[in-house]
């Protein structure tokens, strides 16, 4: 399936691109998602016609992305879980408890944004986690798990 991009994805191209994706991928998540139009004749025509306009959003999202990343240096969470004395948790923390407890703390943040790349957290302790806020922009925050004191 050919596509043309209304903006950078990751691993796949930049804005105004034409890339051959499978056909799930491209009819399930990068049309409904806005990211890509089918590469007609009539979508590339109206895509050079609005190319300033895609632009400037891409550029809009970019700065907003980068003022987020700004915000979020240094940031600490502590996030406390039922744990076994010795520090085992009896359930895990997920990306969906990382996101809400930034959120809490003032900096909103959504659950696909947080990347666990060695899946959930499931023992107490001090933990970096990635934050990738879009294409060109991550940062990671700490992350602090503590037991809940019975």
């Amino acid at each position: 399936m050919q596509l043309i991009l209304l903006q950078k994805v990751t691993n796949l191209g930049n804005l105004g691109d034409k890339v051959n994706v499978k056909p799930g991928y491209g009819r399930n998540y990068l049309v409904p998602q806005g990211k890509a139009v089918p590469a007609t004749a009539a979508n590339l025509a109206e895509f050079e016609t609005r190319r300033a306009d895609y632009e400037a959003k891409a550029l809009s999202l970019l700065d907003g992305a980068e003022g987020r990343k700004a915000k979020l240096e240094g940031v600490e969470v502590t996030i406390t879980a039922n744990a076994a004395t010795e520090g085992k948790l009896y359930g895990s923390v997920t990306p969906r408890d990382i996101a809400e407890a930034l959120t809490k703390a003032g900096y909103e943040v959504g659950k696909s944004e947080v990347i666990m790349g060695e899946g959930p957290i499931r023992r107490t302790g001090e933990y970096d986690v990635l934050l990738h806020l879009h294409a060109d922009v991550e940062t990671t925050v700490k992350v602090i798990v503590v037991g809940e004191a019975a």
